[in-house]
């Protein structure tokens, strides 16, 4: 059973979480904060972290760019959950090809694992990411010759709606393509909660 939680801040929504898993404490998760390397996300990185702790969740972290694939391979598969942060997309898709972890990944979630993925982490799962160039800058990832994502899900997540910051980038890429792509506009207080063949927005 494919179930994944895809969201735009998690720190906004961590309660659907419990909500959907009320089994949490003493669980492990695989915390992969490897898109939020290249942006100045400290802050929310760590938020999210103490968010899952708080959850009761043990936090296993795993930085791709800079562990090998057995490291990866072993904290993957023996963890109870996997989650990852926001931050670049096209240098955590960079990151996750050339390890070998997007296989690894892939077929983790598929086995059933629970996967959270948060702005990055929830459009990385998309078939393809070249959508998302309007919100992340493509220079930070010069090796990446693919955009083709992980090809988890058949739509396409659009992170931070309405958001402040994020709200001209987001209405510049719901424009070039409503028409082509099937979009899912979520706002930092929502998520997506997929439950093999189910789909459903949630409000914190």
């Amino acid at each position: 059973m494919k179930k994944m939680l895809l969201v735009s801040m998690f720190q906004n929504v961590s309660n659907i979480l419990k909500t959907v898993e009320p089994n949490l404490k003493n669980k492990t998760v695989t915390y992969i904060p490897t898109a939020s390397t290249v942006e100045r996300l400290g802050f929310f990185v760590r938020i999210g972290k103490w968010r899952l702790k708080r959850l009761g969740l043990i936090v296993d972290e795993l930085e791709i760019s800079t562990s090998t694939y057995e490291t990866i391979k072993d904290k993957l598969e023996k963890n109870d959950y996997i989650y990852v942060t926001g931050g670049n997309t096209f240098f955590l898709l960079q990151e996750l090809k050339r390890t070998g972890a997007d296989k690894l990944l892939i077929e983790e979630i598929n086995k059933g694992k629970f996967y959270i993925g948060e702005s990055a982490g929830a459009i990385v799962v998309a078939p393809n990411i070249e959508y998302s160039s309007e919100m992340d800058d493509i220079e930070k990832a010069p090796s990446l010759k693919d955009y083709s994502g992980l090809n988890l899900i058949d739509f396409y997540v659009v992170p931070h709606f309405q958001n402040w910051e994020f709200g001209k980038s987001v209405e510049k890429i719901v424009n070039a393509y409503s028409k082509t792509l099937e979009l899912k506009n979520i706002n930092d207080n929502q998520a997506i909660l997929i439950e093999n063949d189910s789909i459903r927005i949630l409000d914190k």
